[in-house]
C-alpha cells in the first residue's frame, strides 16, 4: 500500500531501507548516506539521498534522485512542492510538464537535462526500445512544504497510487466532470500499478495502457467523456483545460496547441569541455549557459579524470557541491577552516558527496581506471573557483615576500615550491593516487586525528 510517512510518500512494500551514515565516522563526513526509497513498483523505482539540510553550512538543501524504469512504462501524472532538474545518465525518455499554462513534449537522449518548476504537472515515458532508463536528478526544496523530503500530488492514479481528485466527494467530481456516479468509480479505481506502471504488454492493462491502444478519434472522443468537456466548459474551466491538455499529450491527441517559448533541454555532452588536458577535463554550467538554470538557482557542473590524476585542491567561493559518482572510483579529501582533515572518503559509482562552500578540497580517481563524476551546485551563478595548487594557483598568483615571511621561508624557497607543477588545474598525481584498497593508516596515527577533531568543539565544527 501507499501512505504519506513524514510528509512524503513511501512505499511500505518490500519495507523502504534507509541507510545512515556508516562507520567511517569523520573519514565520510561529507558523504550522505541517508537513501530512502520513495517508490518502487514492477515498472521501475526512485531512491533519494537526502540533503544534509540539518547542518548550519548548507545554504540550499538539495536532495538527489535516482529514478530507474523499465521499457514502455510510464511515470504517472503528478506534481511535487519541490523544483526538479532531470539528468539523462543512460536511456531516452519523452518528458511532459506544463509551461506557461500551455503543455511541453521533450524527448531526452543520454546526456540531456531539463528542469521542472516545483508545482508544474509533469509525467515521464521510458521511450527506449529494450532499454532501461536511468535518470539522476536535483531536488530543490526552497519552495517546498518543508514535510521531511518531498510531497508528491497524483494527477492521474486509482487505489495505486491515489490521486489528490478522490479527496473530493464523489458527488462533487461527478457534478464537476459532468458523468456519471457508475464512469466516476470505474476511472477512479482501476489504477493500481504503482506509481510507475507499464503503458503496453502488461498482463493486466492499466487506464494508461487501454489509451494508448484506442485510434486516435476514440482516444479523443473517450478522453472528452471522461473529462467531461465540450467548447462551452473549456472556456469556463482554465484549471481543468490546463489538466486536460497533460492528458491528450499522454494519450497522442494531434489537436493540441503548440506552446510558446518552451524550456528547452540542454545536452551536457554535446558541450566542449572548459578545461582539458591530458589528465581529464571538466565542464560547468551556469545561468549564462543555460537560462533554464536561472529560475532554479542551481549549476551543474562534470568532471572526468583519467587514471591515477588529480583535480587540484581549491575551494568554491560562491556555491556548496553535491557530487555523483558516475564511473569508476577515487578519494575525495576535503579540509576543516583550521587546516585540519575535515574528509578524507573513497568513492565510488553511484556515490554521492557534498563539498561545503569556501571549504578547500580535491579528488584523485584510483590507479584502477578513470573516474567521472556529475553533480550540482547551490548557485547558478558563475562559479570561479580558486585553485590552490598548480600553474594557476591562489598562491602563485599572489606570490611574494608576504606569503614567503607568512610561510617562514625564503622568497626563493616559497617559489619554488609554487613554480614547480606546471600542469594547471588537473594534475598527474601518481604517487597519492588510491589503489584498490585504501592504504590503512597506523593506529596511533588515526587516533591521533580524531582526538584532534573530536576535540574542535562547535566552534570549530561550525553546527556539524
Amino acid at each position: 500500500m501507499w501512505c504519506a510517512v513524514g510528509g512524503v510518500l513511501g512505499h511500505l512494500e518490500g519495507g523502504g531501507e534507509e541507510r545512515q551514515e556508516s562507520e567511517g565516522g569523520e573519514h565520510e563526513l561529507f558523504l550522505m548516506h541517508d537513501s530512502k526509497q520513495m517508490v518502487k513498483t514492477d515498472a521501475g523505482e526512485m531512491r533519494v539521498v537526502r540533503s544534509a539540510a540539518g547542518r548550519s553550512i548548507v545554504e540550499k538543501p538539495m536532495h538527489i534522485g535516482f529514478i530507474t524504469m523499465e521499457p514502455k512504462s510510464l511515470f504517472v501524472p503528478q506534481y511535487l512542492d519541490s523544483s526538479l532538474i532531470l539528468f539523462i545518465r543512460r536511456g531516452e525518455a519523452k518528458v511532459g510538464s506544463i509551461y506557461n499554462d500551455e503543455l511541453v513534449e521533450k524527448q531526452l537522449k543520454i546526456g540531456d537535462l531539463y528542469t521542472i518548476p516545483a508545482g508544474s504537472a509533469f509525467y515521464l515515458v521510458n521511450t527506449g526500445e529494450g532499454q532501461r532508463l536511468h535518470i539522476i536528478c536535483s531536488i530543490d526544496m526552497s519552495e517546498s512544504l518543508k514535510m521531511d523530503t518531498f510531497q508528491s500530488f497524483f494527477l492521474g492514479g486509482g487505489t495505486h497510487p491515489t490521486s489528490i481528485l478522490t479527496g473530493f466527494a464523489p458527488e462533487t467530481l461527478s457534478t464537476a466532470f459532468n458523468i456519471s456516479m457508475s464512469e466516476l468509480e470505474e476511472i477512479m479505481t482501476r489504477q493500481e500499478g504503482g506509481p510507475i506502471i507499464y503503458i503496453k504488454d502488461s498482463q493486466q492493462p492499466s487506464t494508461w495502457a487501454k489509451f494508448l491502444e484506442m485510434k486516435t478519434q476514440d482516444k479523443v472522443k473517450h478522453l472528452k467523456r471522461i473529462m467531461g468537456f465540450d467548447v462551452e466548459t473549456e472556456q469556463k474551466h482554465g484549471t481543468w483545460w490546463s489538466w486536460r491538455k497533460l492528458l491528450n499529450s499522454v494519450i497522442g491527441n494531434e489537436n493540441k496547441k503548440q506552446p510558446v517559448e518552451p524550456t528547452e533541454p540542454y545536452n551536457l555532452y554535446d558541450r566542449k569541455p572548459d578545461f582539458k588536458n591530458s589528465y581529464g577535463w571538466s565542464i560547468a554550467l551556469d545561468e549564462s549557459d543555460y537560462s533554464a538554470l536561472a529560475d532554479s538557482g542551481v549549476g551543474i557542473y562534470s568532471v572526468n579524470l583519467t587514471a591515477g590524476s588529480m583535480m587540484a585542491p581549491h575551494l568554491n567561493p560562491t556555491a556548496t557541491e553535491i557530487g555523483i559518482v558516475l564511473k569508476g572510483s577515487g578519494t575525495v579529501k576535503v579540509v576543516f577552516p583550521n587546516g585540519t582533515s575535515a574528509m578524507d572518503a573513497k568513492v565510488r559509482e553511484g556515490d554521492v558527496f557534498w563539498v561545503p562552500r569556501y571549504f578547500p578540497f580535491c579528488q584523485i580517481a584510483s590507479r584502477t581506471g578513470p573516474f567521472e563524476f556529475f553533480g550540482f551546485t547551490t548557485s547558478a551563478r558563475r562559479n570561479r573557483p580558486q585553485f590552490l595548487a598548480g600553474a594557476n594557483s591562489l598562491l602563485k598568483s599572489m606570490r611574494g615576500s608576504e606569503f614567503a615571511m607568512a610561510f617562514g621561508v625564503s622568497e626563493d624557497k616559497y617559489d619554488h615550491m609554487v613554480n614547480s607543477q606546471r600542469e594547471a588545474v588537473i594534475l598527474p598525481s601518481a604517487d597519492v593516487s588510491p589503489p584498490d584498497e585504501r592504504k590503512k593508516e597506523t593506529g596511533t596515527e588515526t587516533e591521533r586525528v580524531l582526538k584532534l577533531i573530536k576535540g574542535f568543539g562547535n566552534d570549530v565544527m561550525m553546527g556539524f
